[in-house]
């Protein structure tokens, strides 16, 4: 009993604290690429082309596992660099699923890095119960003077992890609620997308090497982020007009795999008001093809607009 006092003791001492900070960069030719890896169009030439061209605002979310890197990356170092804290046993990567993923845009970010870039890393929740343990984590990008420009949460869950054994639960960090998707009317956005089989091959080459993307035959799935991505596109394009300083916050879950090749349904509903006038926006996307929710319970934020249905 003792022993396992103790060890509760030492995980609610390491939930709150910061692991590390990994050096980051990434050039505009990066930029290009995440564009493509989510599906942009001709239409978006914001995303592609200069004069106007700008950073999409969640490309952040790649850098956990790019890094400092500009070639290509061994996918089980680099999640072993994210995932592996000190203090807690080691995690097998082959049974990694991700369960959330959240970004907060509070600076556009420049078109290249430069030097001095770094993600801080903080583990903010741990909770364990017989099926595995769920580790999530916070990323702060910050540039060579310490100045934020996004946090980035991630729920990774460790299927058939242990840590205690037990029932396990301590976080220090909660997300912005997110207010119910008004199921009694119809959405005030919808958009339909079709990813291309090829859709994985591109969106890997942002910095996730896992394998299991590129599996020949129907085994392939698509990269969770990519299909974050196309869904932060159609609700940039929908409801900021496709500015890219419109987004200012996107909270996921992802609900169910998608094949590169299927087609994806991002249906939007406008909830209200909220912190300093920004619009909160409840979301959810649907596989056409399978007809099951892909990403469910999403919450977005938008700087404050003149509200119309598009």
């Amino acid at each position: 009993m003792t022993s396992d006092n103790a060890l509760s003791r030492s995980l609610d001492t390491l939930v709150g604290s910061e692991y590390g900070a990994d050096p980051v960069s990434w050039n505009k030719r990066d930029l290009l690429i995440y564009a493509l890896g989510i599906g942009a169009t001709l239409a978006e030439q914001q995303f592609l082309a200069d004069p106007s061209f700008a950073a999409f605002p969640t490309y952040p979310v790649v850098l956990f596992l790019k890094g400092n890197e500009d070639s290509v990356a061994a996918f089980t170092e680099s999640i072993n660099r994210t995932n592996h804290i000190k203090g807690l046993p080691y995690f097998n990567p082959s049974r990694l699923l991700h369960a959330t993923q959240s970004i907060e845009i509070l600076k556009p970010l420049p078109l290249a890095s430069g030097p001095g870039w770094l993600l801080k890393k903080r583990l903010i929740t741990i909770r364990e119960n017989k099926s595995g343990v769920i580790l999530e984590s916070e990323f702060t990008l910050v540039d060579p003077s310490g100045i934020p420009y996004t946090r980035i949460t991630t729920a990774m869950f460790n299927l058939m992890g242990k840590i205690t054994g037990q029932r396990y639960t301590r976080s220090v960090s909660a997300l912005p609620a997110a207010r119910p998707i008004p199921r009694d009317r119809a959405p005030d956005w919808v958009t339909e997308e079709q990813t291309s089989t090829g859709q994985a091959l591109i969106y890997r080459l942002s910095g996730d090497y896992n394998p299991l993307h590129i599996s020949p035959g129907n085994s392939a799935i698509l990269h969770g982020l990519s299909t974050l991505g196309f869904a932060a596109r159609a609700l940039v394009r929908t409801i900021g007009h496709g500015r890219p300083s419109s987004l200012r916050y996107l909270n996921v879950k992802f609900t169910a795999p998608v094949s590169p090749g299927d087609g994806l349904e991002t249906s939007a509903w406008n909830v209200g008001t909220g912190p300093d006038g920004v619009r909160e926006v409840a979301f959810e996307v649907k596989n056409t093809k399978t007809g099951k929710i892909v990403i469910g319970g999403g919450h977005a934020r938008f700087e404050k607009w003149e509200w119309t249905k598009l």
